[in-house]
């Protein structure tokens, strides 16, 4: 499958599918190659952004914002060929909606309080050195700013 057709069938899928799609889509390419845990993480860092406003009210708004996540950094052209990690990556996405629609003090949070995550050995962001929330595997994820709900 082609990146550039994920986020065209996105578009027109009602609005809780498009995002379970965005979401799995940007664990494939964020962290196929990382534990299932620092998938959920990623995926957490996804939603929370998604509650605070700032980059969409949707994940996919989220996901698809410049430059903040794989799926605007890599070509439309490439091609999700792994079907093993494609599948693992659906599952923990809908696992991670599920439990983000759990009230806040219900949650299982990995990283709470994280807005960001980087793989620090390859990428020097401006924010790298803001409080560091964990690592998990390649990523560390961090609270570069406070994310209240409504971009509060």
């Amino acid at each position: 499958m082609k990146l550039a057709w994920i986020l065209w069938l996105a578009s027109i899928l009602p609005p809780q599918t498009a995002d379970s799609l965005c979401l799995s889509t940007t664990l494939y390419l964020e962290a196929r190659n990382q534990s299932i845990q620092g998938q959920q993480a990623v995926a957490e860092v996804a939603l929370r952004r998604r509650d605070s406003g700032l980059w969409g009210d949707s994940v996919c708004e989220v996901v698809t914002a410049r430059k903040q996540f794989a799926p605007t950094l890599v070509s439309p052209n490439y091609r999700l060929h792994n079907t093993e990690a494609w599948a693992r990556a659906v599952t923990i996405a809908l696992d991670a909606q599920r439990n983000w629609e759990l009230p806040p003090g219900e949650r299982q949070e990995l990283v709470p309080g994280a807005s960001h995550f980087a793989a620090l050995a390859i990428a020097s962001p401006n924010w790298q050195n803001a409080y560091r929330v964990a690592t998990i595997g390649d990523h560390t994820f961090l609270r570069v700013q406070n994310l209240a709900p409504g971009g509060t």
